[in-house]
């Protein structure tokens, strides 16, 4: 891929790539999408992705400029890793399925994890129902010299153990599942079945490993309590970006409620909707301590490599560093509430 020096360019590339599959418009909210699942856009009337979207859109900040915050500290610690920001790639994968085969599975994958070490920060890697995709994601650690949260899909509990396993080999900082893939027909037709997963099926997973478990795909509280007592390290509040099942609130509609309901207790991510680094903002003063980001960096991929997603996280860290300073926030542990109104 030849050099880019700017966001356009990266977005001007992916739309040619992503013809007929996304138009890449310049404020992805699920209107206008070419596609459904397969595809970048929403399940169903997409009211999911779109909520996503809206419910950001709903928050305002209190400009304020009169305080002492003139130096802006962004960084963010993680499972013992000093990241440069608290925003971390959603897990992704399954090129064939979503852009008909134009994009190469590897490099999609590759370019997620090396563009978010680049950046300072890291990635969760996806699973699919082609086996080799998964440990795709971990070779790609190792080739970044970097660091992946591998994310599994919510199958058998010994089917799970399996890949807890391969990712334990791999020194991986902790494993997630995406429970909000039960639904997924495509893994059960292709004969690995997914569903629901008990408290007791989920404590069984968490005790086999001395790994943090992250549970991705909360969206109530009462969901949120029943993950704190599996014995998982942390959540995800997220709608897998509206394309799970249609007609779910917006991720940031619930977040305050859930991360009210286990606070101090579990770590409390969001995803779905996150476009900009006034997004990350108003998400940590509602209860994340940091936000996943998918459709964003799968466009930077898809139209920069590696480099389009390093420059898509320090827009972000950037968006974010004004964001704080213009809000009296001189670190992370600054931003609460008083950040946010509500309209």
């Amino acid at each position: 891929m030849t050099s880019i020096t700017n966001m356009k360019e990266v977005h001007d590339r992916a739309r040619e790539r992503l013809k007929d599959i996304c138009r890449v418009c310049p404020v992805c909210n699920g209107r206008s999408c070419v596609s459904g699942v397969p595809g970048m856009g929403g399940k169903g009337r997409r009211t999911g992705f779109k909520r996503n979207i809206e419910a950001f859109g709903q928050i305002l900040l209190n400009l304020r400029t009169i305080h002492n915050a003139c130096s802006i500290d962004t960084g963010y610690e993680l499972f013992g890793s000093n990241l440069a920001l608290p925003v971390l790639g959603a897990p992704m994968c399954e090129t064939n399925y979503n852009f008909l085969g134009r994009v190469d599975d590897f490099q999609f994958i590759s370019d997620q994890v090396k563009g978010a070490a680049a950046a300072s920060t890291l990635a969760f890697t996806g699973d699919s129902p082609e086996p080799p995709l998964y440990e795709m994601g971990l070779k790609a650690m190792k080739e970044a010299g970097g660091k992946v949260i591998p994310i599994i899909k919510p199958r058998e509990p010994d089917k799970i153990i399996e890949r807890i396993r391969i990712a334990e080999g791999y020194g991986v900082p902790a494993v997630g599942i995406d429970i909000d893939a039960a639904g997924f027909e495509k893994l059960n037709e292709a004969g690995q079945p997914v569903g629901p997963l008990s408290v007791s099926k989920l404590r069984y997973i968490t005790q086999s490993t001395s790994l943090p478990v992250i549970l991705k795909g909360i969206m109530t509280a009462d969901e949120a309590l029943k993950a704190v007592d599996c014995g998982t390290i942390g959540i995800v509040v997220s709608n897998h970006g509206g394309r799970a099942l249609d007609s779910t609130p917006g991720t940031m509609e619930v977040l305050p409620e859930i991360a009210d309901a286990v606070k101090g207790s579990i770590k409390v991510f969001i995803d779905s909707g996150i476009r900009s680094g006034e997004d990350v903002l108003k998400a940590l003063a509602l209860g994340a301590e940091a936000v996943l980001v998918g459709r964003p960096v799968a466009i930077a991929a898809i139209g920069g490599g590696t480099e389009g997603v390093r420059m898509l996280y320090e827009q972000l860290q950037s968006e974010l560093r004004t964001a704080m300073l213009l809000t009296g926030c001189k670190d992370l542990k600054a931003i609460g509430p008083q950040v946010i109104k509500l309209t």
